[in-house]
């Protein structure tokens, strides 16, 4: 029996992703990524924002219509529990956020032509199971590892504390293994992630643990570089920063989403107000060579054009070497759903077009600054037409720009080379290798 398994969404989705496909390939199922030779195809879904929801929804009507039998996964499931089966009676199964060892009992019974079967708890606990090994689906130059999930901050506009429930740490031993096996494969970079790894080992440990963690996997032999993800403002400790800038294999990268800088909508957005210019500064001048991503949001419920003019002049001014804006999207469930003063669509598009065009700009010179520069980049594969393609500690995985370079010899992927940049655009260095 081939089973297939589409992921949408995150990071964190991709791990469980993984954990899945390794549950099912322990009790011996063939799994594959290509849902046309399956028989059954799992789909993990994403349900942050109604764009994600919509892709997901699309790919599950796309596969049953293939008549294929679909067992749905993750947020979608979590979020609409009963009302998903309704509105596409098609679903042979369902697993929520928090129910990841439930795949097999599911796939069995849907293999086994059982009734529809359902396994989504009522109240979303994760605990990461331990006892899984993750079958990767991308085995290349750089690998995640969930360090936590859940989330205890309910943030006005974000659902996942509704679906994935509270915080909860992985031991601290458990990730050093998962790393050092990584690297055993071949894994060359580690890419922390959680809905807030600033929090990591709070709830276990009594304290933010996130530097101790750090000092261990620096110490891993074999691995190259360690990057954090998803930084929450106030958890950004000087010991944190400390860390960062004085570990050689932490990449000198800080991924902190303020999503605004006007304390009004960052209070009605339930989030930190604190004065974001004075930590960004800090942060530069803890960590020297630091490239900074951030992201906002524009076109919160109530947000005037002055406070949008307030966060432009604030890009225009941080000059953030790595930044994303998100329209605001009113998702049920979450207090800024029911708030009156929601901003019309147009409003919202303007505002995203105007900074967005600002950070291209910022972009590209921040780019330029680097011409001239030597980088170590990680190499992660080739063009077809054999031009080599590599990330600079500054580029995170699949967000963040790829450093171009045309060369002759052959580069390996995981090695880490250094780049001569001799050009710049808005969002990518192109160069030669030099000795």
């Amino acid at each position: 029996m081939k089973v297939a398994l589409l992921n949408h969404g995150c990071a964190k989705n991709l791990v469980d992703s993984e954990l899945m496909l390794g549950a099912l390939a322990e009790k011996g199922y063939e799994v594959t990524l290509d849902e046309n030779e399956a028989d059954i195809v799992i789909i993990n879904t994403c349900s942050f924002i109604h764009d994600a929801e919509q892709e997901s929804v699309q790919a599950i009507l796309q596969v049953a219509q293939n008549g294929k039998k679909v067992i749905v996964t993750g947020c979608l499931p979590q979020k609409y529990k009963g009302e998903l089966k309704k509105a596409i009676p098609e679903i042979s199964g369902m697993v929520g956020t928090s129910d990841i060892k439930e795949i097999v009992n599911v796939v069995e019974n849907v293999a086994q032509n059982k009734e529809y079967v359902s396994k989504v708890s009522e109240k979303p606990d994760y605990i990461y199971p331990e006892n899984i090994e993750r079958q990767q689906i991308t085995v290349g130059a750089s690998s995640y590892i969930k360090i936590a999930d859940g989330c205890n901050y309910h943030c006005g506009y974000c659902i996942i504390p509704n679906l994935r429930g509270e915080y909860h740490s992985r031991t601290m031993e458990s990730i050093i293994d998962e790393a050092k096996n990584l690297v055993k494969k071949g894994v060359t970079e580690i890419v922390l992630i959680a809905q807030d790894t600033t929090g990591y080992g709070i709830d276990l440990y009594g304290k933010q643990a996130l530097p101790q963690l750090l000092e261990e996997l620096n110490e891993i032999e074999g691995l190259g570089w360690i990057r954090i993800m998803y930084a929450y403002p106030s958890q950004m400790s000087d010991e944190l920063i400390d860390a960062i800038a004085k570990l050689d294999k932490v990449a000198k990268y800080v991924d902190i989403p303020l999503q605004h800088c006007n304390a009004d909508i960052l209070k009605a957005m339930r989030r930190p107000v604190m004065d974001y210019e004075v930590l960004v500064n800090k942060i530069r001048t803890k960590i020297p060579d630091v490239a900074v991503r951030t992201a906002f949001i524009v076109g919160y419920p109530g947000e005037t054009d002055e406070q949008f003019n307030e966060l432009y002049e604030f890009v225009k001014k941080m000059r953030f070497e790595k930044m994303g804006v998100f329209e605001y999207s009113r998702e049920k469930d979450t207090a800024s759903y029911s708030m009156t003063d929601q901003v019309p669509a147009k409003i919202k598009k303007q505002r995203y077009n105007k900074l967005m065009k600002l950070q291209q700009k910022i972009s590209r010179e921040v780019n330029e600054s680097y011409v001239g520069k030597t980088l170590p980049c990680i190499v992660e594969g080739y063009t077809d037409d054999g031009v080599v393609l590599l990330r600079s500690q500054h580029d995170a995985p699949e967000i963040d720009g790829i450093v171009y370079v045309s060369s002759e010899e052959k580069a390996v992927p995981g090695d880490i080379e250094n780049v001569l940049i001799e050009r710049a655009d808005e969002y990518d260095l192109f160069g030669k290798f030099i000795d």
